[in-house]
């Protein structure tokens, strides 16, 4: 396959490029060594396919790094240099990728993939070639296969999403306001399935009753029947394990029947800026996942708002552009502190120090490449992805019930 091929899209950034603002995480640039070699970074992101939406932000956060590394002059002295494969949102075309990256381009080092279902596919691969692969994890299985060169920072770890419905019922909702019942609707999928387990226990020990578990299919192509089942059913919740398109979907099907649930969970549909792009006011007030967000306070989130608002053009740092940041930056930290690009040696040197990063501060990885499980409930509000749990990080109030849909 060649490159220049249109299922493939390489992107080589040269420290050539110029940012309109400050650099991230300094306060003035350092040139590189002319004639120094560049150290090459590769892998691939969807620029096409159903997760192309998310994709875009991934790409997005990792050019935000490399401009600010180059900037600041460089990795171990050298420019950096990124290949980036388009993976059309297959993890198998993604793990074809990979292994020409590592085999063919002869890559220093590699970055993460998106989403998670390319990655539990990658971990196999990376260990195979000794690889350090640092982004958002898939699931709490693929960490307990003895697997020694992935670690997730900070992690969109599906197994742990249920922390945010269990703890809004605890901590936001009075008990006896709880809703009684719940619909858990889930694609067919390593991201949804891994979710779904804990979600209903979650739910089962705080005497919410599961009246609808329903898997489907991506790509859907009509959300009425799993709707239609959790109305007919009264569900008080709508769990949607989804993906963009189709949670998008589940949203139009319960406005055009008049469903209308206390509280509306959405995985991962919520998390891009197309959300409100397409749903508009009716995407207001929808909980999520959060693993990051731009208004937490822990270093570095300041620039890295003013670095999405001078590369994007926007405000508000989608979810994926800011978790992207923090992969690169926990490999970049990785690599100076071993002062190596020795992919054993990073990797070892993740396992036993902490890191001070934008999700959080004294961030450490256990033998599997995780750090301690946590999560944040963030909620759509005023166009916009807020925080509202844990209590001490929110920067709003929650808003429950959900509004009926307007006419």
């Amino acid at each position: 396959m060649k490159r220049e091929s249109p299922g493939v899209l390489i992107v080589l950034i040269l420290l050539a490029i110029v940012l309109v603002t400050a650099p991230v995480f300094s306060q003035s640039a350092k040139p590189t060594p002319l004639g120094a070699k560049p150290i090459k970074i590769g892998g691939s992101l969807p620029a096409t396919g159903i997760w192309s939406e998310g994709g875009k932000y991934v790409r997005g956060g990792y050019t935000l790094w490399l401009e600010d590394i180059n900037k600041r002059g460089g990795l171990l002295g050298r420019p950096v240099q990124m290949i980036t494969y388009d993976d059309e949102s297959s993890a198998e075309k993604a793990v074809g990728y990979y292994e020409r990256a590592i085999t063919v381009d002869k890559v220093d080092l590699v970055f993460g993939g998106y989403p998670g279902t390319t990655n539990v596919a990658l971990m196999p691969l990376v260990e195979k070639y000794g690889k350090v692969l640092v982004g958002m994890g898939g699931h709490m299985k693929s960490f307990e296969q003895g697997f020694t060169y992935t670690f997730a920072s900070p992690p969109l770890m599906s197994d742990w999403v249920h922390l945010v419905l269990g703890g809004i019922l605890d901590d936001l909702i009075p008990k006896p306001e709880w809703p009684k019942t719940v619909a858990i609707l889930t694609m067919n999928n390593v991201v949804g399935l891994s979710a779904r387990g804990n979600i209903i226990k979650a739910m089962e020990s705080r005497g919410v009753k599961v009246v609808v578990d329903e898997t489907y299919n991506l790509p859907l192509s009509d959300a009425t029947p799993l709707v239609s089942k959790a109305k007919g059913n009264g569900a008080e919740i709508l769990c949607c394990l989804s993906a963009f398109d189709d949670g998008v979907m589940i949203m139009r099907s319960a406005k055009a029947m008049n469903y209308n649930p206390k509280l509306i969970y959405q995985q991962t549909a919520s998390l891009v800026p197309a959300w409100m792009k397409e749903l508009g006011e009716e995407g207001n007030s929808v909980t999520n996942t959060a693993f990051w967000h731009y208004r937490l306070p822990f270093p570095g989130n300041t620039e890295i708002r003013e670095g999405a608002k001078a590369l994007l053009g926007i405000p508000v740092v989608p979810q994926y552009f800011g978790t992207a940041f923090c992969w690169m930056k926990t490999l970049e930290l990785a690599v100076r502190g071993a002062g190596t690009l020795d992919d054993k040696k990073i990797r070892d040197y993740l396992r036993s120090h902490k890191f001070d990063l934008p999700y959080g501060k004294g961030i450490t990885f256990d033998t599997r490449g995780l750090p301690p499980p946590y999560c944040f409930a963030g909620q759509t509000k005023g166009g916009r992805q807020e925080l509202v749990w844990p209590k001490e990080v929110a920067t709003t109030n929650f808003v429950y019930p959900r509004p009926a849909w307007s006419k």
